[in-house]
């Protein structure tokens, strides 16, 4: 009876199935990325806590204004400058880019290069300035730690 129903209703539980795996990634996704996504609030503590900013937008982006004493180094180039970082690979490491995409792509690639505490500003400066937090203007600080 069920799967005759299941049969009838096929579209509707290959829906379903999608949905709940989508349900199952966003709880799990971050562990297995190795890093973690965050909101401005927990951001704005991980600042007070002296976190360690990367800021992977361009350099003209960049200019434009950025959050605290960020080192920027764009995520296209950031494979090739990943290990001239200027942080332990322990301490607490803050990727933010313009809506949150860059960023996330960047902190897989630092998490995988042996980063541990790597988090993801979820929504980028969109996020940041949305939530009324300050954005200093910026002077080529390239690979300058905080």
């Amino acid at each position: 009876m069920f799967v005759e129903f299941m049969q009838e209703q096929l579209l509707l539980f290959v829906a379903l199935a999608v949905i709940l795996a989508m349900l199952v990634y966003s709880y799990v996704g971050d562990r297995i990325s190795g890093y973690k996504s965050i909101g401005s609030a927990e951001a704005i503590r991980l600042y007070n806590d002296d976190v360690f900013l990367l800021d992977v937008r361009t350099s003209g982006e960049f200019r434009d204004g950025a959050i605290g004493n960020a080192v920027n180094i764009s995520v296209t180039e950031l494979p090739s400058k990943i290990d001239t970082l200027n942080t332990p690979k322990d301490q607490p490491l803050l990727v933010y880019c313009q809506t949150g995409a860059r960023s996330a792509r960047a902190a897989g690639m630092l998490a995988k290069k042996g980063f541990t505490q790597v988090y993801n500003l979820s929504g980028g400066m969109t996020a940041w300035k949305s939530a009324g937090l300050p954005v200093g203007s910026q002077k080529s600080k390239k690979n300058r730690k905080k």
